[in-house]
């Protein structure tokens, strides 16, 4: 059975030359906005055409959002349905399955794995699906059923919060869309036990990101004193470092609920005499181990986004300046600070200068050990560093 045509959409004249050379994104200032265009329900499937008509490619289109096409396939004959998706999610699948050893990854990560809009985190037979536009919660269906030919998981949770679906025009919501949890789901990492929210905590309830970076802060905290772990969340940070021998962590978070997590992950990896929880801001806590001359040997700073949109960078540099400075102030001579950012509008420059910034109105010197990115679970599409979302430099200071 021959699949009806697809809505054509038109870039403007001279438009073509980025998306034509592999970027994944048309701007609705590129693209030629007439009557026919804005008829297309928002998140419909579409194909993106040159003036002069030559097709570039297949993805989903909505005339209401500045990113308003994404390329799904340069075949301009792709029927992206369960089956498209299915060899998407088995792509992926099989990277991961290069990459690890257990069950516990992200899966998808949008446009780097081929599928614009969409994450998929996997807690071995528990998936939480992100739908982030129009066009993937238009095709939640399909990617639903390609998911159960691919993994087959117990339970999927559609984790559809944030401000990104709003800007799409869609509502937020969480709710199990298969089987059923009835509270956090457990997660191994680098050989540890942790607990993740997938319907109460932030995004999916837990952030790979960080493994790599999470095993590399506890090698350089074996057997220390002290570590300060600032925005622990569910302890990620916190409690490697107290597996690798550190005699105490503090751990500061202003969710109960986040600790509550990490406290049962200190249990779960017999750590917990080790670890301090306390329910404070993080800046308020900065402040008052400041005032009592406080010393750590290890520091971590690992905060939520600073900037949301672009209009957020400027006080975000400034927050991430203030974060360095008042962090390194609390790091002892030769001990080191991790800090990192997780706002895609900060470029990877920006933050550096303003750590270097802050450190340096601390009266402090040393050396950046480490810059590092989220792990490789999250890859990169090479022509869109948006995905490279996450930066972090790890310092040590004299």
């Amino acid at each position: 059975m021959t699949a009806p045509a697809l809505p054509r959409v038109y870039l403007l004249h001279g438009q073509d030359r980025r998306v034509g050379f592999g970027h994944p994104w048309a701007y609705s200032n590129e693209i030629k906005m007439d009557a026919a265009a804005k008829a297309i329900p928002p998140g419909a499937l579409a194909q993106l055409v040159r003036v002069d008509g030559k097709p570039i490619g297949v993805g989903t289109f909505n005339s209401k959002t500045l990113i308003a096409f994404r390329v799904f396939s340069r075949d301009a004959d792709a029927r992206v349905d369960r089956a498209f998706i299915g060899r998407r999610l088995r792509a992926a699948l099989a990277l991961r399955d290069k990459l690890f050893a257990t069950p516990f990854y992200r899966l998808i990560h949008a446009e780097a794995d081929g599928l614009p809009g969409l994450v998929i985190d996997r807690f071995n037979d528990v998936c939480v699906v992100q739908a982030g536009t129009a066009g993937i919660e238009t095709l939640l269906p399909e990617i639903m059923a390609a998911l159960d030919d691919v993994l087959a998981p117990r339970v999927v949770v559609l984790s559809n919060e944030g401000p990104l679906r709003a800007l799409e025009g869609l509502a937020a919501y969480t709710k199990p869309a298969r089987g059923a949890i009835d509270g956090p789901v457990t997660l191994e990492e680098n050989g540890l036990t942790f607990f993740a929210d997938p319907l109460a905590g932030q995004k999916t309830g837990w952030f790979f990101d960080q493994r790599d970076n999470r095993a590399f802060v506890a090698r350089l905290a074996k057997g220390a004193g002290a570590v300060l772990d600032l925005y622990t969340y569910a302890g990620g940070f916190a409690v490697a470092a107290a597996a690798a021998g550190v005699k105490t962590v503090l751990a500061v978070d202003s969710s109960a609920p986040a600790l509550d997590l990490a406290r049962q992950a200190a249990d779960a990896n017999g750590v917990a005499a080790a670890c301090e929880f306390r329910r404070q801001d993080a800046f308020d806590a900065l402040d008052q181990l400041s005032a009592g001359n406080a010393r750590f040997d290890v520091v971590i700073a690992d905060p939520p986004p600073f900037a949301r949109s672009k209009k957020d960078v400027p006080t975000a540099l400034k927050g991430y300046r203030k974060l360095a400075r008042m962090a390194a102030g609390l790091v002892a001579p030769g001990g080191f600070l991790f800090i990192a950012s997780c706002s895609h509008n900060v470029t990877t420059e920006a933050f550096g200068d303003e750590v270097a910034g802050g450190i340096s109105r601390a009266g402090r010197e040393g050396r950046i050990v480490l810059a590092s990115g989220a792990g490789a679970d999250h890859p990169v599409h090479p022509q869109l560093p948006e995905t490279a979302y996450l930066k972090a430099l790890t310092l040590q200071l004299d």
